[in-house]
C-alpha cells in the first residue's frame, strides 16, 4: 500500500517529514517491510496484540511477573463485581445509562479482562482465570453494553465528548484487537457493529471520520484517534482504513509555524520545544506526554507493515524529548509550568515522568547509534534520579517491562541527563522559561494576548487564576519534590500568595460556586455558553492576557525574561459577556527575570491596582512536611540580624529546611524605583510561616476528601489600598548560607542598573554579563548601549569580545536594532538575519525578527 507522497507534502511542514511514506509499495520480499502474514493489516494486528498482551517470550521474563500479576488482580476483581452487578448495571457500582463516567469505566473493565485472559503465560502454564471463560464474558459484556447503552445514537453522546470520540473508542478498539482471534460465532458483526457506531459517534469529525479542520481533532487528541482508527482498519482489514489514520496522523509530527499554520491548528510542539494543545495550554507534561506515548506506540504498531518509513519519524521523536520533556524533567520530576489542570490531580510529577521513561524506552528500541545510546542512558537517569522510580508494573506494555529491564542491568549504560549541567531554556511558543545549574532548576510560567493564564475545567484546578502570571517553582537537588510541590503544593498555599505572583488582595470564587455547575451554562445568549463551545474555552476554561509582551532571550546558559501584567480577555471584553458572567480586574506589574549561574533576579515596576486595591507581591512561597524544621534569618537594613517570622526591612533572608538541609536566600537589592516615595526607605517584606491543612477537593472536585498539611513559607510585599505604584528588586540564590548572603551587601556582583516600567536591567560583574529588558516603543540608553522599543538583551564581554542575544518579546517587530557605544567592532560570528556595521559613536546591530517566535539572535564581536 502507498500514500501518496505529494499529499503527504501537502500535510506535514517539518524538514525531513516527506520521507515518510515509501515512494512506492513495499515489496513482499523486502526483509525490513513485507508484512508478516498476508497482509499489512494482518502484521498490524499483531503488532498490537504483542503490544498490549506481551508475547510468550516477554511474559517468561521474570521482570514481567509483577505486571502479570497485577493484571490478573485487576481482572479478578472484576469478573467479581460483574457477578454481583444489580439491574441497570454491567458491574457492580457503575449504574448505566446517565453517566458517562460510569460507561466509560465499565468498557475499561472489560478490556482490563480481555487482556489478562490474553497475556501469555510461561510454557503455556495457565494463569488464575479461565481465559476462554473470561474472554466469552467478555465479548458478551460488549454485546450488552452496545446494545443498551451505546448503540442507540438516539440515547448516546451525553457528558463529556471526550467519553464518546476518544476514551469508549480507545477501551473498545483495544478489547475488539484481543478478541481478534475469538471463534465464537457472531464476533465478525459484533466488530463491524462497533467500528459502526464509533464512526457515528465521532460527532466532532466529519462523515464519521476524522475532521483535520476541527478543533476537537488535533494534538495528542487526534493520536488518540488515529491510533484507534489504525486498528480498527486492522480490525477491518481495510487499508484505506488504515491509510487515511496514518495520513491524519502524521500531521502532528511536524513542527507548529505560526505563521503558516495547517488547518488553523496551533497544537503540537514548535520549534523551541514548546508544546501546546487547546489551543494555547503549555501541556508538555499532560497532553504532550499523552502524543508522545501513541507517537512511540505508532511506531511499533507499523514496524515491518510496509506503510510507513518509521526511521523517519525516529529524530523527530527523539527532538521532543531532547527540546521538549527533557528541561522540563528535574530528577525524575514533571515540573508543574506544563500541566495544565492536571497540576491539581494527585498523581505526583514522579508518576508523570515515569510515562515519558516508558515511551523513550520504547523509542531507543527504533533509533540506533549515539541517538539510541543517549536514550538508553535518559531511561536510566529518569529510574536513578528520581525520588520515586518508575514502577514497570504499571507499564502499558510486557514488551516495555523488558526493554526497560535490560536497559538498568546493562553495565555499558551510563545513567545520563539529556540536559547538560547547565542550560537555559527559552520555551517563547508556551511562554515558559526553565533555568538549570547542578543544583537546581528554576521554572517559570507567563502568560500573554497568545498564551493562557491558566487552564480550568471539569471541577479541575478549581482555583488557577495567578499560576501564569509569573509564579516560579523554584527545585532544589536532592529533595523529594513530591514533599515540596505537587498537588499539595496548591491545595495549602493561597492562590493569591503564589512563589512570584503580584495579586490583588480579594476573595475570589470557584466556577461551581459561581454557576452551581462545573461550567457557565447560557445557551441563548448570542455567545452560545455550553460546556464545550469556544465561548466557554475563551472566557472559563483557558482565557489569555491581553498583553503582546512576554518572552525573553537566551546567551549560552543564560537567559532573560519578561513579561507585562494585564486584564484577561474575560474582563477586557465584559461588555460582550452576560450580566452574571463574572469577570476580574488585575493588579499591574512590568517584570523581568534575569537568570545567572547562581542567582535569579526578580525586577518590578509599576505594581499597584487601577481601582485602589491592596495588593500582595509574593517573593517566594514554599511548603515542607509538617515535621520538617523550618528556620527564618536574616540581617535589617539598618544592621542587626532578624528571625522571623514577622515584618521587617531587610538587605538578606535565608529559609532553611533544617531536616532536609537545604536552604535558599533572598538578597534585597537597591535599584532605581525601589525605595518608598514617603520615607525613601526599602519596603518592609512580611514574612509568614504557618502549618496549613486543607482537604485535597478544593483544588479539584473528583480528589478524595482527605486532609493535606504542609508547613508554609511566604514572603511578600504588601501594598496597602491606594498605594501609590511599587517597585522592587531581589535575588533568589538556592542553596545559599547567611555568609554568603552577607557578601552581597559589601562585594556582591549584582547592579540593578534600571528599573521601570520601560526598562529593567541588571549587571552581573563577575560573569561579565548584561541583562536587558525594555518595554514600549521608543529608544532606551542604559550601560553603553542604546535599543529601539521592546527587545530582551544579553551581552557578554570576555577580553575584547562581545557576545549580543536579542530576542522580539512581543513577537510582533520585523527588526529590532542595537547601538554599541565605544570602539568599532566587526562581526566574527553571526546567525542569519543579524547585519553588524559602523554608526557614528559605535557599533550598529540590527536584527531581523519578523517571524522569529521570540528566537534568540547571537552575535560575536571584535
Amino acid at each position: 500500500m502507498e500514500i501518496a507522497r505529494r499529499h503527504v507534502l501537502s500535510l506535514l511542514s517539518a524538514a525531513g517529514l516527506a520521507a515518510v511514506i515509501p515512494a512506492r509499495p513495499a515489496e513482499a520480499g523486502s526483509a525490513s517491510r513485507a508484512p508478516v502474514g498476508s497482509t499489512g493489516t494482518g502484521r498490524l494486528l499483531v503488532n498490537a496484540v504483542a503490544a498490549l498482551a506481551g508475547t510468550p517470550a516477554s511474559n517468561a521474563r521474570p521482570e514481567t511477573a509483577p505486571k502479570l500479576a497485577a493484571l490478573d488482580k485487576a481482572a479478578a476483581a472484576h469478573l467479581a463485581k460483574l457477578d454481583a452487578a444489580g439491574p441497570g448495571e454491567l458491574f457492580a457500582g457503575l449504574p448505566l445509562g446517565t453517566s458517562d463516567g460510569n460507561l466509560n469505566a465499565s468498557y475499561r473493565m472489560l478490556y482490563e479482562i480481555a487482556l489478562a485472559a490474553r497475556a501469555p503465560r510461561a510454557g503455556d502454564a495457565p494463569g488464575p482465570l479461565d481465559p476462554a471463560a473470561a474472554r466469552r464474558r467478555v465479548a458478551d459484556g460488549l454485546r450488552l453494553l452496545h446494545e443498551r447503552y451505546y448503540g442507540d445514537q438516539s440515547t448516546g453522546y451525553y457528558g463529556n465528548w471526550y467519553t464518546w470520540e476518544i476514551g469508549i473508542s480507545t477501551s473498545a478498539t483495544a478489547t475488539l484487537a484481543l478478541l481478534a482471534d475469538e471463534p465464537a460465532a457472531g464476533h465478525s458483526a459484533l466488530v463491524r457493529s462497533y467500528i459502526t457506531s464509533m464512526d457515528a459517534y465521532l460527532r466532532n469529525g466529519k462523515d464519521g471520520d476524522v475532521d483535520l479542520d476541527s478543533r476537537f481533532h488535533t494534538g495528542a487528541n487526534l493520536a488518540d484517534i488515529t491510533t484507534n482508527r489504525l486498528l480498527q482498519g486492522a480490525l477491518l482489514d481495510d487499508e484505506a482504513r488504515v491509510r487515511k489514520a496514518l495520513e491524519d496522523q502524521l500531521t502532528v509530527y511536524a513542527t507548529v509555524d505560526p505563521y503558516r499554520l495547517r488547518h488553523g491548528v496551533t497544537d503540537g510542539y514548535y520549534a523551541d520545544g514548546s508544546f501546546l494543545q487547546h489551543a494555547s495550554v503549555a501541556y508538555t507534561g499532560s497532553y504532550g506526554k499523552g502524543l508522545l506515548t501513541r507517537a512511540v506506540q505508532t511506531l511499533g504498531l507499523l514496524a515491518g507493515t510496509g506503510y510507513a518509513d518509521t526511521d523517519v519519524l525516529v529524530p523527530v521523536i527523539a527532538r521532543w524529548v531532547t527540546d521538549g520533556f527533557a528541561p522540563v524533567v528535574f530528577e525524575g520530576w514533571m515540573m508543574e509550568i506544563v500541566k495544565g489542570r492536571a497540576v491539581s490531580r494527585t498523581g505526583s510529577g514522579y508518576a508523570d515522568s515515569a510515562a515519558v521513561a516508558e515511551a523513550v524506552t520504547d523509542l531507543s528500541g527504533h533509533a540506533g547509534g549515539d541517538r539510541a545510546a543517549a536514550l538508553r542512558s535518559y531511561v536510566k537517569h529518569l529510574a536513578t534520579a528520581s525520588a520515586t522510580a518508575p514502577d514497570p508494573a504499571r507499564f502499558a506494555s510486557p514488551l516495555t517491562v523488558v526493554r526497560y529491564a535490560a536497559i538498568l542491568a546493562d553495565p555499558d549504560v551510563p545513567a545520563r541527563d539529556l540536559n547538560p549541567a547547565a542550560r537555559s531554556t527559552a520555551f517563547n511558543a508556551m511562554e515558559r522559561t526553565v533555568h538549570r545549574r547542578p543544583g537546581f532548576a528554576f521554572a517559570l510560567a507567563r502568560n500573554s494576548e497568545r498564551i493562557s493564564k491558566y487552564e480550568y475545567m471539569n471541577g479541575e484546578n478549581l482555583m488557577p487564576w495567578f499560576q501564569g502570571e509569573g509564579a516560579h517553582y523554584l527545585y532544589l537537588s536532592g529533595e523529594d519534590q513530591s514533599r515540596t510541590f505537587g498537588a499539595d503544593h496548591f491545595t495549602t498555599v493561597s492562590p493569591h500568595g503564589l512563589p512570584g505572583v503580584t495579586a490583588p488582595v480579594e476573595r475570589r470564587r470557584t466556577v461551581p460556586e459561581l454557576y452551581g455547575k462545573p461550567y457557565y451554562d447560557n445557551p441563548d445568549h448570542p455567545l452560545h455558553f455550553t460546556a464545550s463551545s469556544e465561548s466557554q474555552n475563551t472566557y472559563v476554561y483557558f482565557p489569555r492576557g491581553t498583553h503582546a509582551h512576554s518572552g525573553g532571550a537566551v546567551l549560552g546558559t543564560y537567559g532573560t525574561a519578561a513579561m507585562v501584567q494585564s486584564d484577561d480577555v474575560a474582563y477586557a471584553q465584559r461588555d460582550r459577556l452576560p450580566d452574571d458572567f463574572t469577570v476580574h480586574r488585575n493588579a499591574t506589574a512590568t517584570k523581568s527575570w534575569f537568570l545567572f549561574d547562581e542567582e535569579i533576579v526578580v525586577l518590578a515596576a509599576g505594581v499597584g491596582d487601577r481601582g485602589g486595591r491592596p495588593v500582595t507581591s509574593t517573593l517566594d512561597a514554599r511548603t515542607a512536611a509538617p515535621d520538617s524544621v523550618i528556620t527564618l534569618t536574616g540581617e535589617r537594613t539598618g544592621g542587626g540580624e532578624w528571625s522571623g517570622p514577622g515584618t521587617a526591612r531587610l538587605r538578606w533572608l535565608r529559609y532553611a529546611d533544617e531536616t532536609h538541609g537545604t536552604g535558599i536566600g533572598y538578597v534585597f537589592l537597591d535599584s532605581p524605583g525601589l525605595r518608598d516615595a514617603s520615607d525613601r526607605r526599602p519596603h518592609p517584606v512580611t514574612v509568614s510561616l504557618e502549618t496549613v491543612t486543607r482537604s485535597r477537593r478544593v483544588i479539584r472536585t473528583a480528589n478524595p476528601d482527605t486532609p493535606a498539611t504542609r508547613r508554609v513559607f511566604h514572603a511578600a510585599y504588601r501594598q496597602e489600598a491606594g498605594a501609590a505604584p511599587l517597585s522592587f528588586a531581589y535575588a533568589l540564590v538556592p542553596h545559599a548560607t547567611a555568609r554568603s548572603l552577607r557578601a552581597y551587601d559589601r562585594h556582591g556582583p549584582l547592579s540593578v542598573l534600571a528599573n521601570t516600567t520601560r526598562l529593567q536591567a541588571v549587571r552581573h560583574s563577575r560573569l561579565g554579563l548584561l541583562a536587558v529588558n525594555s518595554f514600549g516603543r521608543g529608544d532606551r540608553s542604559v550601560a553603553g548601549l542604546r535599543l529601539d522599543g521592546a527587545a530582551s538583551l544579553l551581552l557578554r564581554r570576555d577580553g575584547r569580545e562581545v557576545t549580543v542575544a536579542v530576542s522580539d518579546p512581543t513577537m510582533r517587530r520585523d527588526s529590532i536594532t542595537l547601538l554599541l557605544h565605544g570602539r568599532r567592532l566587526r562581526p566574527v560570528r553571526t546567525d542569519d538575519g543579524v547585519r553588524v556595521s559602523p554608526a557614528p559613536g559605535g557599533t550598529l546591530v540590527r536584527v531581523r525578527t519578523r517571524h522569529a517566535y521570540g528566537r534568540s539572535f547571537t552575535a560575536t564581536l571584535a
